[in-house]
């Protein structure tokens, strides 16, 4: 349960706070790229809103960050902001998480216990991996978002609830709705309002500044990098996004001897150059590739029409006319 603690300084251009609230103070927002900071602003209008909404995009984008700055500058920003994982935990265990659970629901519960929607009361409740709820949890979550109650597990009494939801996930929710996956009534009550996070190799502009956060969150004598690990971390194409970068940073900062971190300090992956595109395939009937494969097995054969008939597993009167075939054509 965290709620926000500092002071309110607007951003210039999207309005918004510029800060993502945790239990241990509050992490800078970096968005120098017009990518995120044309998804600030979309954000910045979705903070005055009470309705649902789905932040959507690759794993390690900072999906989270982007919720915890919806909550931060929405009128909740003084309640809690509670985030579950709800692929992290076994469907069974997962309904008591959310909901709460009476006394004597199941084996071990000895007393009642709420649930995180209860916790999140004035605030704001985070699902993160949204798309991997199971279907019976689904159905619930409907009931509590359609009628603002719930119910504790092992109970029969239902209770109003005050909660604004946020979910992410990196998957294709209409993908799943049209696989069977995810029902499609929730689909459209938890996507009512949607913005989708760049991966970071669409903002670079944001790596450095990035960067040179995070290693301010390391405890190293390091303070910043040279111009080849600065090369380095420009060229890579981060398939990990944020979250892989911060993994790079802290390798740099465990190695690092000096005042910089130089690109021998980085993780190996980043120092190997990506390999060259691959020429676009051809694309040839499949009488072309019979014949190209045909003539090929003839020549490996020394031109002897019944060995190659033996390999290619075919008839010698089939492969003679074939071979009659591309000599007339």
């Amino acid at each position: 349960m965290e709620r926000m603690e500092h002071p309110r300084q607007s951003c210039e251009v999207c309005g918004l706070i510029p800060l993502a609230p945790r239990l241990s103070g509050a992490t800078d927002v970096v968005a120098r790229s017009a990518a995120m900071q044309a998804v600030f602003r979309r954000v910045a209008r979705f903070a005055r809103s009470e309705a649902p909404v789905a932040v959507l995009g690759e794993t390690g984008t900072g999906k989270e960050v982007v919720a915890r700055m919806l909550h931060a500058n929405s009128p909740r920003a003084s309640g809690p902001f509670v985030p579950v994982n709800v692929a992290a935990l076994p469907a069974e265990l997962l309904e008591s998480e959310l909901f709460g659970h009476g006394k004597g629901a199941f084996t071990g519960a000895t007393q009642n216990r709420r649930g995180l929607f209860e916790a999140a009361s004035k605030g704001t409740l985070f699902l993160d991996e949204v798309a991997e709820l199971p279907l019976p949890l689904q159905a619930k979550l409907l009931r509590a978002l359609q009628d603002g109650e719930i119910r504790r597990v092992g109970e029969n009494q239902a209770f109003e609830t005050d909660v604004r939801i946020v979910c992410a996930t990196h998957r294709d929710l209409l993908q799943r709705v049209r696989g069977g996956a995810f029902r499609e009534d929730l689909y459209y009550r938890l996507k009512v309002l949607s913005v989708q996070v760049p991966p970071l190799r669409e903002r670079r502009d944001d790596i450095l500044p990035l960067a040179r956060r995070m290693l301010g969150e390391e405890r190293t004598r390091a303070h910043g990098f040279t111009d080849a690990a600065q090369a380095v971390l420009l060229r890579h194409p981060w398939p990990g996004n944020v979250r892989e970068l911060q993994n790079a940073v802290k390798h740099g900062a465990a190695l690092a001897t000096g005042a910089r971190i130089d690109a021998e300090d980085l993780p190996e992956e980043l120092l190997t150059p990506p390999p060259a595109p691959r020429a676009p395939y051809a694309l040839r009937s499949l009488a072309e590739v019979e014949r190209e494969h045909i003539l090929r097995v003839l020549d490996a054969c020394g031109g002897s029409q019944a060995e190659a008939a033996r390999v290619l597993g075919v008839g010698r009167n089939t492969l003679w006319r074939k071979l009659r075939e591309y000599s007339a054509s």
